[in-house]
């Protein structure tokens, strides 16, 4: 039986473990990090590792302005959290995208980053590769239509809901 969890409850007792120093594996949900990560399917197992380097798969929390606030009082903030892949790491400032976007980025920090995948497994307990997504980061221009083409291809086999 397959239970779902609110990520406000599920993601933060996440961290605590990962602080620990423990793996945690979940099934995340959506679309963002389609081709690599089936949202709803796949399993990714995460661990806090040393450093947070370009081309890792992160879990991260972001801290959103509250809406309706104007500064200074905007410094409270609405937290969520993503599961996409870092594009660049500066001193301590991380930019994210989802393999599946085809432009929009995030930005947190890098204690923000609370653990890293380290194995992504299919539906049937199966591990697949885990990439740094250089090639396909490169590509972006492309992305729309391959992931079209994904999309329709996982239909027509049959693959994708």
């Amino acid at each position: 039986m397959k239970k779902c969890v609110n990520n406000n409850i599920l993601i933060p007792e996440m961290a605590d473990l990962l602080r620990e120093g423990k793996e945690v594996r979940f099934t995340p949900t959506g679309v963002s990090m389609r081709p690599f990560i089936e949202g709803g399917k796949d399993v990714v197992v995460l661990r806090k590792l040393p450093a947070v380097r370009v081309g890792d798969i992160a879990l991260a929390e972001l801290h959103l302005p509250a809406p309706n606030l104007q500064p200074p009082t905007a410094q409270r903030s609405n937290v969520s959290f993503v599961l996409h892949r870092v594009i660049a790491v500066k001193d301590e400032a991380v930019t994210l995208m989802g393999d599946g976007n085809i432009g929009s980025t995030e930005h947190c920090t890098t204690a923000d980053v609370l653990g890293t995948v380290i194995r992504i497994e299919n539906a049937h307990g199966r591990r697949k590769p885990i990439t740094r997504g250089r090639l396909w980061y490169h590509i972006r221009p492309c992305r729309r239509i391959l992931l079209k083409i994904y999309r329709k291809s996982g239909k027509i086999l049959g693959f994708l809901g």
